[in-house]
């Protein structure tokens, strides 16, 4: 029997802090690993033709996107197409442009106190977070402005913060899935550092969350 083999895009680039070609290469020999063939872009024109492709993992903070390049990937992922990042890779891509917010389900809008420790727990039964119930970190913890549609699967809440003391126990989704059409988003806010995209509990949810949002 013939395997057939996926396609994979791995599309980085945008603000250089997040070291978007060094963290998408943590992910790419995982997906070989898992059958797919990878194209590795820079150019945003790669979503004008995104034909055969079962999975984007996007990694682009901030930036600009046309409307034609939104275009080609809203088709893409409503027809089928999986779509998947982390942190600002994904939840803080292309700001001005609310088509991309809507598909995506959330948007970066502060992480109040820079590198906190804080808390992650798991909040759904799901094949992403299978086994997983909580874990901490140091990093930034993300304050998202999100669509009540998500299928939330993991959480953080916030402690006070001098300039923000109102926000003392706002929980805030972390990890999340939906649907597009026919295609599956999946977003994961941690992931700021090449040292988060190794912690254990991190890589799990990112890696399975890649797998599950493909066609």
């Amino acid at each position: 029997m013939t395997t057939v083999e996926k396609r994979a895009v791995v599309v980085r680039g945008g603000w250089p802090g997040h070291r978007p070609e060094e963290a998408t290469d943590l992910f790419i020999p995982f997906l070989t690993e898992n059958g797919y063939t990878v194209d590795v872009s820079d150019d945003l024109d790669s979503y004008l033709d995104l034909d055969g492709t079962d999975l984007v993992l996007q990694c682009v903070s901030m930036g600009e996107i046309t409307a034609e390049q939104c275009k080609g990937l809203e088709a893409a992922i409503r027809g089928g197409t999986g779509f998947a990042g982390w942190h600002g890779g994904i939840v803080d891509s292309f700001r001005s442009n609310t088509d991309y917010s809507f598909m995506t389900g959330g948007q970066f809008i502060s992480h109040p106190g820079g590198f906190v420790d804080h808390e992650i727990q798991v909040v759904a039964e799901h094949p992403i977070v299978d086994g997983l119930t909580h874990f901490s970190l140091h990093t930034e913890q993300y304050y998202v402005h999100a669509d009540p549609s998500n299928t939330v699967l993991a959480t953080t809440t916030f402690r006070g913060h001098s300039d923000f003391p109102w926000i003392a126990g706002t929980t805030m989704p972390a990890a999340w899935t939906r649907t597009w059409g026919e295609g599956r988003i999946f977003v994961c806010t941690p992931g700021h550092s090449l040292e988060d995209l190794d912690v254990p509990e991190v890589r799990t949810i990112i890696e399975r969350g890649l797998l599950w949002a493909s066609r």
